[in-house]
């Protein structure tokens, strides 16, 4: 049964209080779809429920739930039920959570924790968002150097239920300073009595707390590791991110992109169906406005060739036309080259070998818009009119796509997010370059014609 028809009856149930036969349509679920049902009924139903599930299914259901959905069902929780929660959550999801709580839901849950586990939260809770260190976890498995394979299998036994991936096992000294680690596999065929600081890899990839979370990400994909290893100014490990929070980094920040590239400010994770009105207006008018003041310029440029316009009326038909096509092609050519520099393919020092390929690309294209173009030209205004659409045309392609390959190199040089080089603001430029182009061109062409 689809997910959409499931909710439709689950929804009928609660309506009708009867939750055994939603939980019937629920139990056979997945965690991550069941939590996507639950994400999606009114938070006193869902809480509902989740109260029906034992206390370790409600922690990890929970952890699938959308975060505001999860804030909205914590304000309707006890101080015992959120208590208990925040004991079996993963450590990474659990801090995450409490930076979303107000300060009063925190200090009322803060004394019914164990004393490790508050430190735990509130260390892991101070890292700045978007670090490494706000997504990392402490649950992971950490081995003297000193202990045998048969002594560190044994270990690990004893603290696997806690840990988030037992798959990697991270090397230590007495200072907690990182200095090897050794797969699950390579110890399970390791003999017995040989100690792990013989059989571990001592060049560790890793990164630092403060570090920004997506270059945490990319080494988790360039590497291919199930976790990467986080430590401090000192070298001492602090926690690990594992892949599932590398990929959850990967689509928040592909989800932020494309927000920018359409000129959006605002949370990636805000769910537009549960965003409010205000939200989604704060969302969206600062660029609209911005941009407004800068289409002034494609107005004034057609202001200034009045005369021109008047002498030859067809020379408006082809202008939306013209204009367009070069925004067009500058937001293609941003979006590739926006992809292109966030996965690392290209960096500063290939500006100038894109930028010959950019030219000749663009050259081509407008050639073959301009062909296309000039055969209505002719027919609207004849040869003349056909010449300047024609050339028009293929400057107005070149220099769309220069601009539009050329704004996220120039954001990323003075450190500056590429993905503002956003659609609409190289639309609006392109715009204003595409009318000076235009009627230049036209007033060239049309006066050598007389």
């Amino acid at each position: 049964m689809e997910l959409d028809l499931i909710l439709q009856e689950v929804q009928t149930a609660a309506a009708n209080n009867d939750w055994q036969s939603g939980m019937e349509l629920l139990r056979p679920l997945p965690v991550p779809d069941l939590a996507s049902i639950l994400s999606e009924l009114d938070a006193d139903t869902a809480l509902n429920f989740l109260r029906r599930y034992p206390a370790k299914e409600q922690s990890s259901i929970f952890g699938y739930i959308n975060p505001a959905k999860q804030s909205a069902l914590a304000e309707l929780m006890s101080r015992s039920e959120l208590t208990q929660l925040f004991t079996l959550m993963d450590h990474d999801e659990r801090a995450d959570l409490y930076n979303r709580l107000s300060e009063e839901e925190r200090l009322s849950i803060l004394p019914g924790l164990a004393h490790a586990e508050r430190e735990d939260i509130r260390q892991l809770a101070s890292y700045e968002e978007g670090t490494a260190g706000a997504i990392m976890t402490s649950a992971y498995i950490s081995l003297s150097g000193q202990l045998t394979a048969t002594e560190a299998l044994q270990r690990i036994r004893q603290e696997a239920p806690d840990a988030e991936t037992i798959y990697q096992i991270y090397i230590i000294d007495e200072q907690r300073h990182l200095i090897g680690t050794i797969s699950l596999r390579d110890l399970l065929l390791a003999p017995p009595h040989q100690r792990l600081s013989q059989m571990m890899v001592t060049d560790v990839i890793h990164c630092r707390v403060n570090d920004p979370q997506s270059e945490a990400a990319h080494f988790i994909a360039h590497y291919d590791l199930i976790s990467l290893p986080v430590v401090d100014e000192d070298n001492k490990l602090v926690g690990i991110i594992t892949h599932d929070d590398a990929l959850d980094v990967t689509q928040e920040e592909s989800t932020d992109d494309q927000m920018r590239l359409g000129a959006v400010d605002g949370d990636p994770t805000v769910s537009l169906k549960e965003a409010t009105i205000g939200t989604l207006y704060r969302m969206r008018v600062f660029w609209l406005v911005i941009l407004v003041f800068g289409n002034i310029f494609s107005g004034a440029g057609i202001a200034y060739f009045e005369g021109l316009i008047e002498s030859m009326v067809a020379l408006v038909f082809f202008l939306p036309l013209l204009v367009d096509s070069g925004g067009n092609a500058g937001s293609q050519s941003a979006t590739l080259m926006v992809r292109a520099l966030a996965t690392g393919e290209v960096r500063m020092r290939d500006w100038f070998l894109m930028l010959s390929k950019e030219v000749t690309v663009a050259f081509l294209l407008g050639i073959s818009m301009a062909a296309a173009v000039s055969l209505l030209g002719l027919v609207r205004g004849g040869p003349e009119l056909a010449l300047v659409v024609a050339i028009t045309m293929v400057l107005i392609v070149l220099v769309g796509s220069l601009i539009g390959m050329s704004l996220p190199f120039v954001l990323t040089r003075f450190k500056l997010d590429p993905a503002s080089a956003s659609a609409p603001l190289i639309t609006s430029i392109c715009d204003a370059a595409g009318v000076l182009i235009y009627f230049n061109v036209a007033n060239i062409i049309l006066d050598l014609a007389v």
